[in-house]
């Protein structure tokens, strides 16, 4: 391993993040402790040097087919603790695979910090809070420096303000389509880019270090940018630096594709606790393709359904494909296909093309025995998600469900 007295440190190298998280506090961590991945010696305070996970990744997205987050933004993928070799643990603690991520940050005075991560962390599929709760469980719990104990006075769930507020800290810092736009690359459907000056353009801004560049189809769709930490996660100072492994982000020399947000962001900029922000999609086409469907209800846009089926208010939706069958057709999410047969919409994996419904449709409308309405006990608030029935029955929401082709 490297010596610290090898590291190169230029101007503006060393990251501070200004920490304002309510709850237990982290351990004080001495001026004079080691940056991860440089000791030649073992370090036993793991709560002051992040070991094994010494290299942090924070990843970002930039996802166009669905369009997440703002047009002129990427949007966070998470804060990921490496080994310092490429390798990594994940899943570390399963005692600690909280399911109320949202919960914890109002409980714990970070509502501004959850209004944030609603437009700018998250996924292309599924929901937020699912998202959040998976890449805490799977590699914040393999933070170090921010295990429980290394907290004074621990309380269950302390740790998880310190993982998402330094986590969209670096974020705020690296402005990806910012640091791309400043060197004239910008989205395009038609023009392509080399890969050194995307390389160029990013590194400017990471001490000279290399970021990794993740292509699909020769289109760019991730970057990682490397950090060392002096101290905790949760209030040390962050050294950026450049992959520590070989790994190729299968993005071609020339021709790399910077593929816009076509559909802009379908997601709203904030969420209330009576919001009903719907999507920005508005019902058009047929039942045909790939679309989102849109949940209406009081003559207005008020959500989206997700890909396991239920619905809610406010954040990304699910990309449905519809699929001739017979005389209506088929709908299948990431998920698996669709089925109404138990009484209310499902989609997953257990349900086979066999054992799919064969939807109709009127117009943009999605039918059932009841003709376009379709039900829920209320209008769910925020990332809640309820459950869409096919009958009344006792639920007091009536609500349809429109096409819109993406």
């Amino acid at each position: 391993m490297l010596s610290i007295h090898s590291l190169k440190v230029g101007p503006l190298a060393v990251l501070y993040l200004a920490q304002s998280v309510l709850g237990g506090t982290p351990k004080s961590c001495s001026s004079t402790t080691t940056l991860s991945c440089h000791n030649t010696t073992t370090v036993a305070d793991t709560c002051c040097f992040n070991y094994p996970g010494g290299s942090l990744l924070q990843t970002q997205f930039w996802d166009t087919d669905p369009a997440v987050g703002p047009s002129d933004s990427w949007t966070i993928h998470g804060l990921w603790p490496d080994h310092c070799d490429g390798t990594y643990d994940a899943t570390c603690d399963s005692s600690r695979a909280y399911t109320n991520i949202s919960a914890i940050l109002k409980a714990s005075g970070n509502a501004d910090l959850l209004s944030y991560m609603e437009t700018y962390w998250l996924p292309n599929d599924s929901t937020g809070e699912e998202f959040w709760e998976h890449e805490f469980g799977k590699h914040g719990t393999c933070v170090s420096t921010l295990a429980p104990k290394c907290f004074t006075n621990y309380k269950a769930t302390d740790e998880v303000p310190y993982y998402f507020n330094t986590t969209v800290s670096l974020f705020k810092t690296l402005p990806t389509y910012k640091f791309l736009a400043d060197a004239g690359i910008t989205p395009s459907s038609t023009k392509t880019y080399k890969l050194a000056d995307i390389q160029a353009a990013l590194s400017k801004n990471h001490n000279g270090e290399s970021v990794y560049i993740g292509c699909t189809s020769s289109a760019i769709e991730q970057v990682y940018y490397y950090y060392n930490v002096y101290g905790s996660v949760a209030n040390g100072q962050f050294v950026p630096a450049s992959p520590d492994n070989s790994e190729s982000g299968g993005c071609p020399s020339t021709g790399v594709k910077y593929l816009p947000k076509s559909g802009g962001s379908t997601t709203p900029t904030s969420t209330t606790s009576t919001g009903t922000s719907p999507p920005t999609s508005t019902p058009t086409g047929s039942f045909s393709g790939k679309g989102y469907l849109n949940a209406v209800t009081g003559g207005s846009t008020k959500g989206c359904i997700i890909s396991g089926g239920t619905w809610y208010t406010s954040g990304t939706c699910a990309t449905f494909t519809a699929a001739s069958s017979g005389s209506g057709f088929t709908l299948k999410s990431s998920k698996g296909y669709c089925s109404a047969s138990s009484g209310s919409l499902t989609c997953a994996s257990g349900v086979s093309a066999a054992d799919a419904a064969v939807f109709a449709a009127s117009g943009v409308n999605l039918a059932n025995s009841n003709g376009n309405d379709w039900y829920a006990d209320s209008v769910p608030s925020g990332s809640t998600q309820n459950t869409v029935y096919s009958a009344k029955g006792s639920h007091g929401t009536t609500l349809q469900i429109q096409w819109a082709s993406v």
